[in-house]
């Protein structure tokens, strides 16, 4: 397709600057990464002793945390992988008021063998009792064996006088096979330490996550000897599950929604009755046969999940952690204020010391670390809370200036870390970009009608080009023209394709009921999510209409309302990013997302950010026409006739719509 002449921005753009500055971070904003009363490395924070004390942006949840812990009441903790809820659970075991920990014991039951009996003793006991019933199974043993010895010797010496030899043999054989089978095994008698906290003196902290019902309930192990005197005990086959070992203090489950229901239910049976018995979870297994009585479980529950884990969870499950417990949101992010950076220091401090093995950062290190915090947060004047990720950063840096050999951990290894630790997300977005300009799939030059180059995240922390192509046909249906988008686009991106139609009649001025619409997103092996494409597919949809022209060296992101207003997205900085690395040298953003651009340093000379709020703005810098002034005045008056008509469109009689 021919391209048509690349026109200049016009003469009176919609921001009131007479040109579109670059963004970047003011002064004020650069200098305020460095934390107040600086130190000169990280080896000066002292870290607190309780884990409580070390959680950092994540106020609330500590504050119920504590009040749970007092209350021994349960917790549900939803929010975002890595914002701290595991570290949150191990604390609440710290917490909880001091008591009198117990072992459990699994006694043999010498009238119903499949029904073995509980008991709980004192913690530490438990390893006494079972040492002492072995010691006394071992002397009855012993004395066994000698009393059978001395029998067999005396059959043998009256075979040898008698010189009856064969038959000695015979009768020596026969009493072995009595004395073997006629008489219990004294290792039989000994009871089992199912649950031991010798060595606590804390609540005990059980991470159940991914189990399988019987690592979580508790199971029996199957026995490929059930009879003939060669079977295991059934006491002895008894396994605890977490809800047991956690009895008395923490049982966290992170990502509970992924427990299958007859385990939620199980769950919750223990959560009410504060015991469950244990038998065999797999019906084919002989350990299906044994059921012991019931096994003390009085824990506190911490269940924790993504936001889509509390449609997982079973009903009955939810109310009761709601109607025993409290429920929390954890923050993604905190305010950029001097307080918290000085917490951000500790974290890094905290980091060096868990892992024992990188050298402390200095001022420099720790300003860097500061500056992406403030990046990966993905809103202005605020510092990412999504401390697992920034802890693996914390270590690869420190991991390349151990290599180094270095003594401290500086920006410069934090920089290169940053290349190092990659996600894969970011590297595959890298990879597709090389793949679509190896085969000019993404076009950086010139114009072309119907064409608009959108911008998209890949994960939480990588940007792409998304080219999003789009054509006019006459109508095939009866009932008026389609819009008919294609590219593995879910819920909400095709929600916001609805929107987009909902604006081309207003800014064409023409009857779309007539015509087609087919948009295709190039290159979504993944699927496309969100709205944040609504802006360039409008732009797309409007250039293929009119037959007018879109620059290629010009990317765009944005939502788009009904009415046309340009909305915030997430991810601005990785897209453009995103832009700056595929070649396109000028990005339009969402006038409200400014403040949350913080680009890299290397990406800044190569593109200019222009932000915009309505859809006018974005034709306008966008579309290249051949008569710059009449597609101005087109633009404004369509916006004009859109107004008037809303104003004069009749009121609506609540009683007959």
């Amino acid at each position: 397709m021919e391209s048509a002449p690349e026109q200049p921005l016009p003469e009176e753009p919609v921001q009131p600057e007479a040109a579109a500055p670059e963004l970047s971070p003011s002064p004020a904003t650069a200098t305020a990464a460095t934390p107040e009363g600086g130190v000169a490395t990280s080896s000066q924070i002292e870290v607190p002793a309780s884990l409580i004390d070390q959680v950092i942006g994540q106020e609330r949840a500590v504050e119920v945390i504590r009040k749970a812990a007092i209350q021994r009441r349960h917790v549900m903790m939803i929010g975002s992988p890595g914002t701290g809820k595991s570290m949150l659970a191990k604390a609440m075991a710290e917490l909880l008021p001091k008591e009198e920990l117990q072992d459990i014991l699994v006694y043999p039951n010498s009238d119903d063998s499949n029904n073995p009996v509980i008991r709980t003793v004192a913690g530490g006991r438990g390893k006494q009792i079972v040492a002492a019933h072995k010691a006394e199974a071992k002397k009855k043993s012993q004395f066994r064996q000698t009393l059978m010895m001395l029998l067999m010797l005396g059959i043998a010496g009256y075979a040898i006088i008698t010189m009856q030899l064969l038959m000695g043999l015979i009768a020596g054989a026969f009493v072995f096979m009595a004395l073997r089978y006629s008489t219990p095994r004294e290792e039989a008698m000994v009871p089992k330490l199912l649950v031991s906290n010798d060595t606590k003196n804390i609540a005990p902290f059980i991470d159940g996550t991914g189990s399988h019902a019987g690592a979580l309930l508790g199971d029996v192990r199957h026995d490929p000897f059930q009879s003939g005197g060669l079977e295991t005990p059934a006491h002895d086959r008894v396994e605890a599950g977490a809800i047991h070992r956690s009895n008395g203090g923490v049982l966290f489950i992170d990502e509970i929604n992924t427990l299958d229901p007859h385990s939620q239910q199980n769950l919750l049976t223990a959560l009410q009755e504060g015991e469950f018995p244990i038998t065999g979870q797999s019906e084919r297994s002989s350990g299906a046969m044994v059921r012991t009585e019931p096994v003390p479980c009085k824990f506190v529950m911490v269940a924790a999940g993504n936001i889509d884990a509390i449609q997982g969870m079973h009903p009955a499950l939810r109310s009761r952690i709601r109607g025993y417990g409290y429920e929390v949101y954890m923050a993604e992010s905190m305010e950029d204020t001097p307080e918290n950076r000085q917490k951000y220091v500790r974290f890094i401090a905290q980091e060096v010391k868990n892992d024992g093995k990188i050298p402390h950062f200095d001022q420099s290190g720790i300003d860097e670390i500061i500056r992406e915090a403030r990046r990966r947060s993905n809103r202005k004047g605020h510092l990412t809370l999504k401390l697992r990720d920034m802890g693996g950063l914390i270590r690869v840096a420190g991991d390349i200036a151990r290599q180094e050999n270095a003594p401290i951990t500086t920006a410069a290894h934090v920089i290169t870390a940053k290349k190092t630790a990659r996600s894969i997300e970011d590297q595959v977005s890298d990879e597709v970009t090389r793949h679509l300009r190896e085969y000019e799939m993404t076009v950086v030059e010139g114009t072309r009608i119907g064409r608009v180059n959108g911008l998209a995240v890949t994960g939480s922390d990588a940007g792409s080009v998304l080219p999003i192509m789009a054509e006019v046909t006459p109508a095939i249906g009866k009932e008026g023209g389609e819009v008919i988008a294609t590219g593995m686009l879910k819920e909400i991106a095709q929600e916001s394709i609805k929107n987009v139609s909902a604006l081309l009649k207003k800014f064409t001025g023409k009857d779309v009921k007539n015509i087609d619409i087919h948009i295709q997103f190039i290159g979504t092996y993944m699927g496309v999510e969100g709205d944040s494409a609504s802006v360039s597919v409008a732009t797309a949809v409007v250039s293929a209409i009119e037959g007018i022209p879109v620059r290629q060296d010009l990317a765009m992101t944005g939502s788009l309302s009904v009415r046309g207003d340009v909305l915030p997205i997430g991810g601005v900085t990785y897209k453009i990013e995103a832009a700056a690395k595929a070649g396109i040298k000028t990005v339009l953003i969402p006038r409200m997302n400014v403040g949350d651009v913080l680009i890299e340093e290397k990406y800044k000379p190569l593109v200019t950010i222009i932000p915009v709020d309505t859809i006018d703005d974005v034709l306008k810098y966008a579309l290249v026409p051949e008569n710059s002034e009449s597609f101005l005045t087109k633009l404004k008056k369509m916006a004009m006739r859109s107004t008037a008509m809303i104003a004069e469109a009749p009121e609506i009689n609540p009683t007959t719509a």
